[in-house]
């Protein structure tokens, strides 16, 4: 978990209009967020449509990826699943791949477990196949205190951070302020990363980052060497692609980004809705506002 900081592009996974996975897809995408400058990728997460894969096509996504990054950054395995066994089951099938750390979402279903309950899943998840987690605290059911996080990194020695999404930015405030220098609590709150750098996150992982690598990229440096100026500008120019990309439809906005980038995405999985025409246009605007695309 220690080499984790930075932009860790949590990238999409492409879908061929039969609905299967486009493997032969990957290996370009891994090429150009590394060429764009990002300090790690993330696979199967939101982002990654990783709700959508089963246990054959989650081994295959990751082990692709893992091959296609071959030791240049870290992988961080996503898993969006509803028990303790489902979720420690995929772990166990990736743990051979190297993967830096696990991206554990709590249950995304209705029904929350209380809070001792919680503690033991992610304690039975890392006890089962032995890969460092990072809490994905976005499910809006089931979405944890900042009491609880903290109290889950103490207890369960596995957990070693958090990625905080859902804009909330006073719980990320709380976690940053109150978590322990080991805790590493990343910044799933795309349209607030500029701040959330300023705060003290070692890194994001976050839609925004796959969709506009090279910008986030640069507005990560700029942070980190005190050039607030240029901060600022590339903060205000990447917000219009999160009011572009953050809706319902991301995965297909997101790859649509990618696209006019002269990326081949593929599509998101049914039921994700395509892009519209009116959604098209505002990516495209967006992109030409920091210059990734001709404006015309």
């Amino acid at each position: 978990m220690s080499q984790l900081k930075g932009v860790i592009a949590p990238f999409t996974t492409p879908f061929k209009e039969s609905g299967d996975i486009d493997l032969n897809l990957v290996p370009t995408q891994v090429d150009w967020l590394i060429a764009n400058g990002v300090h790690g990728l993330a696979a199967g997460g939101s982002t990654g449509e990783g709700h959508a894969l089963n246990r054959d096509e989650y081994r295959a996504l990751m082990a692709k990826t893992a091959d296609a990054i071959a030791g240049r950054v870290p992988l961080v395995a996503g898993i969006i699943a509803n028990s303790t066994a489902e979720v420690a089951a995929r772990g166990d099938l990736v743990k051979d791949l190297g993967v830096a750390a696990l991206q554990v979402t709590p249950p995304s279903y209705l029904f929350r477990p209380d809070d001792d309950a919680m503690v033991q899943h992610f304690r039975d998840i890392h006890a089962a196949c032995g890969v460092p987690i990072l809490i994905y605290n976005v499910v809006p059911w089931c979405y944890l205190a900042p009491d609880l996080l903290l109290r889950i990194m103490d207890e369960v020695p596995g957990v070693m951070g958090v990625k905080q999404s859902a804009g909330d930015m006073k719980l990320f405030a709380d976690l940053i302020r109150r978590a322990k220098p080991e805790n590493l609590i990343f910044s799933a709150v795309d349209a607030l990363l500029f701040s959330s750098y300023q705060l003290g996150a070692p890194g994001a992982i976050a839609a925004i980052l796959t969709a506009a690598p090279g910008p986030s990229v640069r507005l990560w440096d700029a942070v980190a060497a005190g050039d607030l100026e240029t901060a600022r500008d590339l903060h205000e120019r990447l917000m219009p692609v999160w009011d572009a990309i953050g809706v319902d439809n991301m995965p297909s906005l997101c790859k649509y980004a990618q696209s006019l980038q002269g990326l081949n995405t593929g599509l998101a999985r049914k039921p994700t809705s395509p892009a519209r025409d009116d959604q098209k246009a505002q990516v495209r605007a967006a992109l030409a506002g920091l210059g990734l695309i001709d404006g015309a």
